[in-house]
């Protein structure tokens, strides 16, 4: 059951005192500054209260709060959030204007903003700033997302929480426009930019490429999320950026001395990365809630079809699906082999979005009640498109259980948690995904499944070396996981200066089954110039989430002193924590303003039934209709013909667990061949399960590059078990099946 505390709330005719948001977008290099203001204007008779609740990425640093009032700008402070609210109400009682910005208890990734005291026709323009990572994409893109609304929570059975309550109207009725722009720079030159609304041109701003701008076109609707993939030529690159303390801040503190952020991108040796990696338990958990109806449980359907084929022979695995209630395929997980793939598969396709709500935690309970299978670690896969009320309680019951296993996450469209997601990756040791837009799932769940058949890494260390005189201070917690080529992002302070030396080092060190493997990157101490504070405020913020969760297993013991820190490190460094607040007062002319306070939600926006069809059709995306609980999900690219997709899908399907494909007429038609025509032509000497998977394989080859993504790993599988059976003339019926599919795909193409 979900809990309306979102719908239409007052009635549509209602004045809405937001009229326009504008939106400064600063990419340096994967480093966004992302600068919101939202421009206000109380068109009643009476005095306004409004409340306007957003979300933000789980990991952004809320760094500056100002409002503007007619000519009074008037800045916001960071206060500890109780203190913060009772001037709140001060102010609101004295009849002074008054805006308060803070997180919510229950979720990182979600900020209410308060703006008190509004007078009757009066403007008032906020702006909001804050810093993010931007995430690295399977395609080596990196992604911002500006959500356009706050999607429900879904509260479970028995939760006594108190809902923060959204207007939601339809989309077409948004009272409020939305202007984008966006500069971006990097070292490297910027190769393209993508976007799932419309853009104007790219415009370079230097002839090597590396700084560009990009707008979005005039006359968008603020309908859905804003989606940008930035490129980078040679993104895989290692880099250390050192930024020079704040002039004003004591030498010694986070903020007066230099920090360092280090970007790592491990690189394991092919000798281990190439050893079959059969030892595994795989456990799928797929959310089946309502909202997942139509095309998005077709797409995991799909998913799961290319990730049951691509599983290595060996392994273990289960399936269970969760709304509010959950099942699992098999009481166990089993040994994969070609029946219990077969049974599974059955099970998969009659799945659909019919089990109501989004209750995670009993499902994992369950998942970790079992007892893990000797020499086969765990890796547990979660796919879901919803929020969850207790996210906290769900990431540190992943906690509790990361000796035992690594989690892949994946957020499937614009109503995924990212505090949830990259919660259940980051606590579980393994990778988070988002799918949204015109994304494909498949191509970024097949890559998790590359990194979830590395080898674990363990003993994972970082060594220093550097000048005598300058020592280290870690800011960020320990790295827990490594994967190969995967960026992983260390912060640390660098206290004291050195006459003589002016570069650092920094060694990652790892064992990788069973190998000891490092990685170094030698770095200049020189702070880089124009940064700001910017890393200072990643790294505070870094800290600061460090510190809360230790706060939260600590259940405020020792007289708060954990939570003393973060308040401190929250106000010094002007970074948002669930222990501080931003308040701004006018204190003005310090006249009070007469007359009852009214208090107005303001309407986030929403797309009717109808709208999404449109939307679906004319955009390629996905959007959502809160009103009917109806979901669509495109998984293909613009204006894409479902024939291509099917004929992947129905090559797959056939398929064995070994590896192999069987020689028989579904396999001559998912080849657009005839049963004669592939038997006629197929060399004397060869038996016919590996004429079979080598004519598979030219198909895959010469027809499907464009997903290779998806289907790597299963064609892998069949180049091994070409191997093993030691098939005579592969380079004749290599020519040969090229001569009938038309193809001219070479053998060593083919993986042999």
């Amino acid at each position: 059951m979900m809990v309306n505390c979102w719908g239409l709330l007052t009635s549509q005719e209602e004045p809405v005192p937001l009229k326009s948001v504008e939106v400064e977008l600063e990419v340096r290099d994967h480093v966004a500054t992302v600068v919101s203001t939202l421009n206000y204007e109380n068109k009643e008779d009476k005095l306004l209260e409004a409340v306007f609740v957003f979300p933000l990425p789980g990991d952004a640093a809320v760094c500056h709060f100002s409002a503007k009032i007619g000519q009074t700008e008037i800045v916001a402070e960071v206060k500890e959030k109780q203190k913060a609210r009772e001037e709140y109400d001060d102010a609101l009682s004295s009849g002074r204007e008054v805006f308060l910005l803070e997180e919510s208890d229950q979720s990182p990734d979600i900020f209410s903003l308060s703006v008190g005291s509004l007078r009757p026709g009066e403007s008032a323009s906020i702006r909001l700033e804050y810093i993010t990572e931007l995430a690295v994409q399977a395609d080596e893109g990196l992604r911002f997302c500006l959500p356009a609304v706050l999607n429900p929570r879904y509260q479970p059975r028995g939760s006594k929480d108190v809902c923060i309550q959204v207007t939601s109207v339809p989309a077409s009725l948004v009272p409020y426009s939305l202007s984008f722009s966006a500069r971006v720079s990097s070292p490297r030159p910027v190769s393209k930019v993508e976007s799932n609304c419309p853009l104007d041109a790219l415009q370079y701003l230097n002839t090597e490429q590396t700084q560009a701008m990009v707008k979005m076109a005039a006359g968008h609707k603020f309908d859905r999320d804003v989606e940008l993939l930035i490129y980078y030529k040679d993104a895989h690159q290692p880099t250390a950026v050192v930024e020079a303390g704040q002039a004003s801040a004591k030498p010694g503190t986070l903020m007066g001395d230099p920090v360092v952020m280090l970007s790592l991108y491990p690189e394991f040796p092919q000798a281990v990365m190439s050893s079959d990696a059969s030892c595994a338990e795989f456990v799928f958990l797929l959310d089946r809630s309502g909202s997942m109806a139509g095309s998005r449980i077709k797409c995991a359907r799909d998913t799961l079809l290319l990730l049951l084929k691509s599983l290595p022979m060996g392994c273990y695995f289960n399936i269970y699906s969760f709304g509010s209630s959950y099942e699992h395929i098999f009481p166990k997980s089993v040994e994969y082999n070609e029946k219990t793939m077969e049974e599974a598969l059955k099970k998969v396709n009659t799945m659909g979005g019919d089990l109501e709500g989004t209750e995670i935690l009993t499902p994992l309970e369950h998942i970790y009640s079992q007892p893990c299978i000797s020499s086969q670690p765990r890796q547990l896969f979660v796919f879901t498109d919803g929020e969850v009320r207790n996210t906290k309680e769900v990431i540190n019951l992943v906690k509790r259980n990361s000796g035992s296993h690594r989690c892949f996450s994946f957020g499937i469209g614009k109503a995924a948690s990212s505090a949830l997601i990259n919660g259940l990756a980051k606590e579980g040791g393994g990778h988070a995904q988002f799918i949204t837009g015109t994304d494909r799932m498949e191509p970024k769940v097949m890559q998790s499944l590359r990194f979830a058949l590395q080898p674990t890494v363990v003993d994972i260390s970082v060594k220093w070396d550097l000048p005598k005189g300058v020592s280290v201070t870690a800011l960020s917690p320990p790295i827990t996981a490594l994967f190969d080529g995967q960026r992983s992002l260390v912060y640390a302070q660098l206290t004291g200066q050195s006459s003589e030396a002016v570069e650092g080092c920094v060694t990652v060190k790892y064992s990788l089954a069973g190998h000891p493997s490092q990685n170094q990157l030698h770095f200049s101490l020189k702070p880089a110039e124009d940064t700001g504070l910017t890393v200072h405020r990643l790294a505070a913020r870094t800290l600061i989430r460090s510190l809360e969760k230790e706060e939260g297993e600590r259940g405020g013991e020792q007289d708060g002193e954990v939570k003393k820190k973060v308040v401190e490190l929250s106000v010094q460094s002007g970074v948002s924590s669930a222990f501080t607040a931003f308040i701004a007062v006018n204190k003005g002319d310090g006249k009070a303003i007469q007359g009852p306070l009214v208090l107005r939600n303001v309407p986030t926006p929403n797309l009717s039934a109808g709208e999404v069809e449109v939307a679906m059709h004319e955009h390629g995306v996905f959007s959502r209709s809160e009103g009917h609980g109806f979901h669509v999900f495109h998984c293909g690219s613009i204006g894409h013909q479902l024939t291509p997709r099917e004929d992947l899908l129905q090559l797959v399907s056939l398929q064995k667990a070994s590896g192999c494909w069987v020689l028989d007429p579904a396999l001559a038609a998912a080849l657009g061949k005839t049963s004669k025509e592939v038997k006629n032509t197929k060399p004397s000497a060869v038996k016919h399960g590996v004429w079979a998977t080598i004519l598979a394989l030219i198909w895959l080859h010469g027809f499907k590059m464009d997903a290779q993504e998806e289907w790597k790993l299963l064609a892998m599988k069949a180049v091994s078990w070409l191997r093993a059976q030691n098939a005579l003339c592969v380079t004749e019926c290599v020519e040969a099946g090229n001569a009938l599919l038309g193809c001219n795909v070479q053998k060593d193409a083919l993986g042999f």
